[in-house]
C-alpha cells in the first residue's frame, strides 16, 4: 500500500499501493542549512500500540499514518493475508476498523485511512478486487463514501487517490487515468471536482501530477505535491486557491531519473517541507517558506550512500516539523526540529536497527503529539504515539 510520500523509496510497504531547475521568482539562489543546528534532551513518553487484527509476520502490521489535534490517529494495518484495512485509533484507546465498500480481499488489496480532520473527518483509499483504486470520505458518523474522479481509469493500478482532508472538508489527492498518467484534484464538500495539471508535467505512463498526502491541504485550501516531467525527474508545487500553480526545485536536487524534489506537508503560514533526492540519489529534507526561501534539512548522522539521508515528513501549525534519517547502515531514526532550530533525534523502544528497520516520524499535530510506526527486528510493524 502506499504510504503518504515516497513515491520511490523503500518505505513503501505495499506490493500494490506503491505508488509508482530553477527555482521560481523570489526563491533563494541557494539554501540556507540546519546542518549544525543543536540538539535537544528530552522525555517523551512513547506508547506502542497494533490495530486488533494486525499481522505479524515480515511486512505485516500496523502503521499510523496521521495524527489531529485532539490526538486522535488514523492509518492502517496489514492483516496476516497481506490485506490492508484502516483504522481509526481514539485518545481512549479503542480502535474502529475501516473497510471501504468493494475493497479487494486479496494480498495488497484493501483499504488504507490516509488523513484526518480536526473534526475526525477522514479521507483515504482502497484497491478493488481488479487492483483499480477509489478514494472514499469516512464521515464523523462512520458513513463511507466512495470518491471517483471523472476521467480516472478504472484499469490495473488505475483510479482515485484520496490523500487529504482539511477542515473545510476539502478534500485532495490525484487520479490515474486509462493511459496510467497522473493529474491533480480538489473535491469540494458538495461534491464538485477540480482537476489540475502541473506546467511542465509529463504525460507518459507513471508521470504526471501528484498531491502528497495527510497534511499536503491546508485550511486556505493550498495544496503542496509534485509533478514527474517526460524525463522522470519530481519538482514540487505548489496550488494556491485561485488555481495558480507555483513550481519549484531545491537546491541541490538531482536531474536524474526518479531524482528531484517531492512536497511532504504544507502549515496554515504556507510553510512547505519535503525532501530532495541530490545527484547521488542521497536525501536531504527542506523548508520552504511561504515567500518561497528555502533551507535544507540535514540531521548529524544520516547517511550519504543512495536511499540514504534526511526526510521530512510533517510540519504543524506552529511550524515545527518532524521526519526521519537513515543512516550509513540503512536504520531509520526519528527526528523533530522545532521552529526555532532545536533538534531532538530519537528510536522508538523495540525499534529494530537492521537495514530497513528503525523508527518512522510520520505526522506531528499542533502540540506536537508524534505519530508513526516502527520496524523491529522481524520487519513488522507497529504504530507508535510520541508525546512530549
Amino acid at each position: 500500500m502506499k504510504t503518504k510520500v515516497l513515491r520511490n523509496i523503500f518505505i513503501s510497504v505495499g506490493v500494490l499501493f506503491a505508488s509508482v531547475q530553477l527555482l521560481t521568482a523570489g526563491a533563494n539562489d541557494s539554501a540556507s542549512s540546519f546542518r549544525n543546528i543543536p540538539l535537544a534532551g528530552h522525555s517523551p513518553t512513547y506508547t506502542a500500540f497494533d490495530a486488533p487484527g494486525a499481522g505479524t509476520a515480515s511486512g505485516q502490521g500496523t502503521q499510523a499514518l496521521c495524527i489531529n489535534p485532539k490526538g486522535t490517529i488514523a492509518g492502517g494495518y496489514i492483516d496476516a493475508s497481506s490485506v490492508f484495512h484502516g483504522f481509526v485509533h481514539g485518545t481512549d484507546g479503542t480502535f474502529i476498523t475501516v473497510t471501504a465498500p468493494g475493497a479487494g480481499t486479496n494480498p495488497g488489496e484493501g483499504t488504507e485511512v490516509l488523513s484526518i480532520n480536526p473534526m475526525g473527518a477522514a479521507t483515504g483509499l482502497y484497491a478493488d478486487q481488479g487492483a483499480a483504486f477509489h478514494g472514499f470520505l469516512l464521515a464523523r458518523d462512520g458513513t463511507i463514501t466512495t470518491i471517483d474522479v471523472p476521467g480516472a481509469g478504472t484499469g490495473f493500478l488505475q483510479g482515485t487517490q484520496a490523500e487529504n482532508i482539511n477542515p473545510s472538508g476539502v478534500i485532495a489527492g490525484f487520479y490515474i487515468d486509462s493511459s496510467n498518467v497522473n493529474h491533480g484534484f480538489l473535491r469540494a464538500p458538495d461534491g464538485t471536482f477540480t482537476t489540475f495539471d502541473a506546467p511542465g508535467a509529463g504525460t507518459g505512463p507513471g508521470q504526471g501530477t501528484f498531491v502528497s498526502s495527510v497534511d499536503c491541504l491546508n485550511p486556505a485550501g493550498t495544496a503542496a505535491g509534485e509533478y514527474l516531467d517526460a524525463s522522470n525527474v519530481f519538482h514540487g508545487l505548489v496550488r494556491a486557491p485561485d488555481g495558480t500553480i507555483t513550481v519549484f526545485d531545491a537546491p541541490g536536487t538531482g536531474t536524474g531519473p526518479g531524482q528531484g524534489t517531492q512536497c511532504a506537508g504544507i502549515n496554515q503560514a504556507g510553510t512547505i517541507e519535503g525532501f530532495y533526492f541530490d545527484s547521488n540519489s542521497a536525501l536531504h529534507g527542506f523548508v520552504r517558506a511561504a515567500n518561497g526561501a528555502i533551507t535544507s534539512v540535514d540531521v548529524p548522522g544520516a547517511g550519504t550512500g543512495p536511499g540514504q539521508g534526511t526526510l521530512c515528513a510533517n510540519i504543524n501549525a506552529p511550524g515545527d516539523i518532524t521526519g526521519w534519517y537513515v543512516d550509513a547502515s540503512s536504520v531509520a531514526h526519528g527526528f523533530s526540529l522545532a521552529k526555532q532550530g532545536t533538534l531532538t533525534t530519537f528510536d522508538v523502544p523495540g525499534a529494530g536497527t537492521g537495514s530497513g528497520q528503525g523508527s518512522f516520524a510520520y505526522c506531528n499535530n499542533p502540540v506536537d503529539a508524534m505519530s508513526g510506526w516502527y520496524t523491529d527486528s522481524g520487519n513488522v510493524f507497529h504504530g507508535f504515539l510520541r508525546t512530549p
